[in-house]
């Protein structure tokens, strides 16, 4: 059985003038969905995963071209400066965000929930004040939440 699952990842407050999108593919075919530029605040992700049912171990397989890496550690790459087709910017980052901390009751919350998604708050700014990189830890744990608009 496979399912699409919609996700929301909040980057917290990153650092302004800087673009983030969320990669779809992987390898050199990669392109980067949902540019956003922040002035400001916070910068949203809604998108959607599919999830299927057909791990041996039991646990929640993540796929489509937002899932990346391998079925038991798969992750969502968000693209950062030039990364993500910023010019005249320092900034060549990637953020990892982990998908383990999913399971079937969140699945399942969210899926028999119209008008909910899955949630990751995620920090923007890294220790040395410039966006986050490299394997993220969440806010938090993901949450299930009511869409807005």
């Amino acid at each position: 059985m496979e399912s699409e699952l919609p996700i929301r990842l909040v980057l917290v407050d990153p650092p302004s003038r800087v673009d983030y999108g969320v990669q779809y593919g992987s390898g050199a075919e990669y392109e980067t969905r949902f540019v956003q530029q922040t002035k400001q605040g916070d910068v949203i992700f809604d998108f959607t995963l599919t999830v299927a049912d057909n791990r041996k171990d039991g646990l929640p397989n993540f796929k489509g071209p937002f899932a990346q890496g391998p079925v038991a550690n798969r992750f969502i790459y968000i693209d950062v400066g030039t990364y993500a087709g910023q010019k005249n910017t320092p900034w060549s980052r990637r953020m990892k965000i982990p998908l383990q901390g999913i399971t079937w009751a969140l699945i399942e919350q969210v899926i028999n929930k119209p008008g909910h998604t899955l949630e990751a708050r995620i920090p923007g700014t890294g220790k040395d004040g410039g966006p986050s990189c490299a394997t993220i830890k969440l806010l938090g744990q993901w949450q299930v939440i009511k869409r807005s608009g």
